[in-house]
């Protein structure tokens, strides 16, 4: 009799080819889903404010005629997108009012893969000012409404998704250390770079450290390719995602604590309790690789496009969030509904929900025992990065 949840009639292998269809933050309003559990996100989006500004300074301002186009690649389907695009359009705004001209007609992108929750984004939408009539000063004084009109784009950001020349800023934050796929040589137990044991590269063997370094590094020329040609001559581009300190790709830093402990272990929990096999557990990676400064660095100068602006490592902070920081049982709740929030999708695709529910309860009962460790060492540091077409 095979294990529960490792019947093929009930779920399926996360394959490659699937995971662009597949791949996204939990959507919904429940505990779990991502509105929910991205607090953090949001608290270290506000934190590199003055970062964004400093990008934004250095946008060319084209005629009030010709509406100035935004895009947030990777935005998910919480309000830190929404936020974001306010503190654009606000920023923007300033900028054409303080050389005396009537600011332009705002126009924002939401982007992210098709399995995204746009209803649940779209829901959180505040309605245009004015019905899209009066001015664009009218519209920005406009308490509770949004001055600028939206719209959904699904799709990879690692392929085109706009016309050439079309957008003013692009603004990514948290989703460039997602790969497009597995490396195909982690899940190749013929490879030196099988990750036998493994669900993530976090402690892992140099060989596939070094298969999830490549591609990163694929993923991010492809991306820097398709933006060379969408962006606008004098528009820019603020990057945020995930980031190491350690130049040592097996060493991922708080995203190695947050799948490589816990996560992990829970795993290893299935496989010991009979519940899975170990050859399930090993079909099934993360594809997240936080790359250092350096990593990020070689992609921008070899692509030869972009002018780096600013390039840094930034502490982010603590990815969880809790109202009672002595309570343990709140850590390890907070510490598995973050986990679920982002690989949710991916291991409910994998294993099934009955199994997935098993799985994060053990992510939460672990994290509960070690939770002062948690609040102590789990530290996010991001790559940020200011670009502008050369």
């Amino acid at each position: 009799m095979a294990p529960l949840g490792d019947n093929n009639n009930n779920n399926v292998v996360v394959s490659n080819l699937k995971l662009e269809r597949m791949l996204s933050m939990k959507g919904g309003k429940g505990e779990t889903s991502y509105v929910n559990n991205s607090q953090a996100q949001g608290q270290h989006a506000r934190s590199m404010l003055h970062l964004l500004k400093d990008t934004l300074d250095g946008v060319q301002l084209n005629s009030p005629e010709i509406p100035f186009v935004i895009a947030d690649l990777g935005c998910s389907c919480g309000s830190n997108t929404i936020f974001i695009i306010d503190v654009i359009v606000e920023h923007m705004s300033k900028r054409y009012e303080a050389i005396g001209q009537e600011p332009p007609e705002f126009s924002a992108f939401f982007s992210d893969l098709p399995s995204n929750d746009f209803n649940t984004l779209f829901q959180l939408l505040p309605p245009l000012a004015n019905n899209g009539c009066g001015s664009m000063e009218e519209c920005l004084a406009s308490n509770s409404h949004r001055s600028y009109f939206a719209a959904g784009v699904p799709g990879s950001f690692y392929r085109r998704l706009f016309p050439a020349r079309s957008i003013d800023v692009f603004y990514s934050a948290f989703s460039l250390h997602w790969l497009s796929q597995v490396p195909e040589i982690v899940l190749d137990k013929r490879s030196a770079a099988y990750n036998k044991g493994k669900i993530y590269i976090h402690g892992a063997n140099e060989s596939t450290a070094n298969a999830y370094r490549k591609q990163f590094q694929t993923d991010l020329a492809y991306f820097l390719g398709c933006r060379s040609k969408e962006m606008k001559r004098g528009g820019s581009m603020f990057l945020a995602c995930l980031g190491r300190t350690s130049v040592d790709p097996t060493d991922q830093g708080g995203a190695g604590l947050l799948f490589g402990t816990h996560f992990q272990d829970a795993w290893d929990d299935l496989v010991q309790e009979g519940l899975i096999t170990s050859e399930k557990r090993d079909k099934f990676n993360i594809p997240v690789y936080a790359p250092s400064i350096q990593d990020f660095k070689e992609v921008v100068e070899a692509n030869g496009s972009f002018k780096i602006n600013n390039l840094q490592v930034f502490r982010g902070g603590s990815p969880l969030v809790v109202s009672h920081p002595d309570d343990a049982a709140e850590i390890g709740r907070a510490l598995a509904n973050s986990c679920r929030s982002v690989s949710g999708v991916l291991v409910d695709a994998h294993i099934g929900e009955q199994l997935s529910d098993e799985l994060f309860t053990r992510v939460e009962e672990r994290a509960t025992c070690h939770a002062k460790e948690l609040l102590q060492n789990l530290q996010f540091f991001h790559i940020v990065a200011s670009l502008s077409l050369v």
